[in-house]
C-alpha cells in the first residue's frame, strides 16, 4: 500500500495505536516490534478488540484484508506521521536538551493554550515511536504543537526533526547524560544541536537561553533567520529573576525593548530555582505568539507539576521534593543547590543511582558524594550500586543501601521526621517505593 492509500485510510480512522491494551474502536493498530515481542503476533487480538485495520509486515499473520502488510511497521509508521506534518499548516515548537525537556514543553503548553488550540507531546513520548506518534494526534483543529524531542545517539534529533518539521524551537540545555551513546560531553552537544542545524536550514525561529555558555557557542556558529533570547541577564530579549524559592518558585520578569512588557511578578507551583530558565523559555514563546502578560501568568500560574519532575509532596512526616523521574550529573548538582538555597532548619537528600553515564559513572557518582558533604545535612542517603561502590568515598554520616529495599529497611528502622527531603535519582531505581516510608 502506497503512502496516499495508508494516508486515507489514516483519513477515516485517526487514531493509532502500538498496544493491544489500548485500542480504540476504528482504529489503526500498527505492529511494531522490539527486542522481546512482536507486534504481528498480536494482530489479530487488535482486530477482534475494535481495530479496523492492523498493520503488520509479516505475512504468516495476515488473517483477511483488514491486515495490511508492509516491508517495515516502524518504517511506515514514521513515513506515514511525515506525510501528515506535511498536510498541517501550523507552527511545531521542536524541544529538546538534557534536562528540563518534559517541563519546558507543559509549561509553554499551559501559557499557549490560554490563547490557541494547543497541542503537546503526551508524557514523554519523544523517540523515533513517541514523535509520530504524538504527529499523527494532531488535528486539523490544532492551532500550534509542541513536540519534545529526546536522544542518547547523534544522528537522533536530527531524524526526529525530519518527521516533525520544526518551524521554531529551543535547546532547554546540554549536560553529561547518555553518555554510552553518545560518547562524551561533546557528542551530547553535536546530538542537541541538530535542533538548531534544522532551524537554521529551514529558516526557523530559534530561543536561546542566552546566559547559557554551552547554547550560545553552539548558537552562535549558525545563522538563524530569527532568535529571542531569554535568561537572568537582562542584556536577554526576555529576562528574570527568582524572588523566593520556599518551598515554591516565584519570580519577576520583563522585556521592555523587545515585547514592551514592564515588569510582572508571577508565582508558580514548581520547586527548585532552576526552573527559572523553563518558565522564561515559556514566556518568551508565550510573547512570541502574541499573547499578554495576563494570559501568560495565568498559564505559568495554572501549571501543577504531577510527573515526579520538581513536585512538592507533603507526607504525614516530612517535605519531599519529588525529583526522580530522571537524574544526571547535571540535574542533580542544580537540584542539590536548590536544596542548600532552601531555608529550612532540617534537611535531608536520598539520592539514586544516575544511569547512562558509561565510564564517567564512578567519577561522576563519587561527585555528587562530595557535594552531598559539603551541605549542612540532617540525612544524607545514598542508593544503588554505583554509589554503593563509591561507599570508601564517602563519610561517617553517609548511608549507603546497594538496593531500593535495603533502603526501605533502613528508613524503617531509623525514620526521617520533619525534615525537607530531596529524593532524586533515574527513573529505573523506582524511588516512588521509597514515598510510603516518608
Amino acid at each position: 500500500m502506497d503512502i496516499l492509500a495508508l494516508y486515507h485510510l489514516f483519513q477515516q480512522h485517526p487514531i493509532v495505536t502500538t498496544d493491544t491494551r489500548k485500542i480504540a474502536p476504528g482504529s489503526l493498530f500498527f505492529a511494531l516490534k522490539g527486542a522481546t515481542f512482536n507486534g504481528n503476533q498480536f494482530a489479530a487480538q487488535a482486530l477482534s478488540s475494535g481495530a479496523a485495520f492492523a498493520i503488520i509486515d509479516d505475512p504468516a499473520y495476515q488473517l483477511n484484508d483488514r491486515c495490511i502488510v508492509v516491508d517495515d511497521v516502524l518504517a511506515t509508521l514514521q513515513v506515514l506521521a511525515r506525510y501528515h506534518r506535511d498536510q498541517l499548516q501550523i507552527p511545531i515548537i521542536g524541544i529538546t536538551g538534557t534536562n528540563g525537556k518534559t517541563t519546558t514543553k507543559e509549561l509553554i503548553f499551559a501559557v499557549l493554550s490560554q490563547k490557541f488550540a494547543t497541542y503537546a507531546t503526551k508524557g514523554n513520548l519523544n523517540n523515533h515511536i513517541g514523535v509520530p506518534l504524538s504527529i499523527l494526534e494532531i488535528t486539523s483543529n490544532t492551532a500550534i504543537g509542541i513536540i519534545e524531542m529526546g536522544a542518547n545517539h547523534v544522528g537522533e534529533i536530527a531524524f526526529l526533526c525530519s518527521i516533525a518539521k520544526p518551524t521554531c524551537g529551543l535547546i532547554t540545555n546540554v549536560g553529561k547524560a547518555h553518555l554510552e551513546g553518545f560518547g562524551s560531553f561533546e557528542g551530547v552537544k553535536q546530538a542537541k544541536g541538530e535542533l538548531y542545524s534544522w532551524l537554521e536550514a529551514h529558516k526557523g525561529v530559534v530561543f536561546l537561553q542566552r546566559d547559557n555558555h554551552h547554547l550560545l557557542a553552539m548558537a552562535n556558529n549558525r545563522t538563524f533567520k530569527h532568535m529571542i533570547t531569554y535568561g537572568l541577564d537582562q542584556h536577554n530579549q526576555v529576562s528574570g529573576t527568582v524572588t523566593s524559592s520556599n518551598p515554591t518558585l516565584n519570580l519577576v520578569w520583563e522585556s521592555v525593548k523587545t515585547f514592551g512588557c514592564s515588569a510582572k511578578e508571577i508565582s508558580s507551583n514548581l520547586t527548585g530555582a532552576y526552573n527559572l530558565e523553563n518558565i522564561l523559555a515559556a514566556i518568551a514563546i508565550g510573547l512570541y505568539f502574541g499573547l499578554s502578560p495576563e494570559e501568560i501568568n495565568n498559564g505559568i500560574r495554572s501549571y501543577q507539576p504531577t510527573n515526579n519532575r520538581s513536585q512538592l509532596v507533603t507526607t504525614e512526616n516530612n517535605t519531599i521534593i519529588s525529583d526522580y523521574y530522571n537524574a544526571n550529573a547535571s540535574s542533580m548538582r542544580a537540584a542539590l543547590d536548590n536544596l542548600a538555597s532552601m531555608p529550612h532548619g532540617k534537611k535531608a537528600v536520598i539520592l539514586g543511582d544516575m544511569f547512562e553515564l558509561g565510564k564517567d559513572a564512578p567519577e561522576e557518582h563519587r561527585h555528587i558524594i562530595e557535594r552531598v558533604n559539603a551541605m549542612d545535612l540532617y540525612r544524607s542517603i545514598f542508593v544503588g550500586k554505583d554509589f554503593y561502590a563509591q561507599k570508601a568515598k564517602g563519610n561517617a554520616a553517609n548511608e549507603f543501601y546497594e538496593t531500593l529495599d535495603a533502603a526501605k529497611e533502613g528508613l524503617f528502622a531509623s525514620p526521617i521526621k520533619d525534615a525537607l527531603v530531596l529524593l532524586k535519582a533515574s527513573r529505573g531505581m523506582a524511588f516512588e517505593g521509597l514515598l510510603m516510608h516518608l
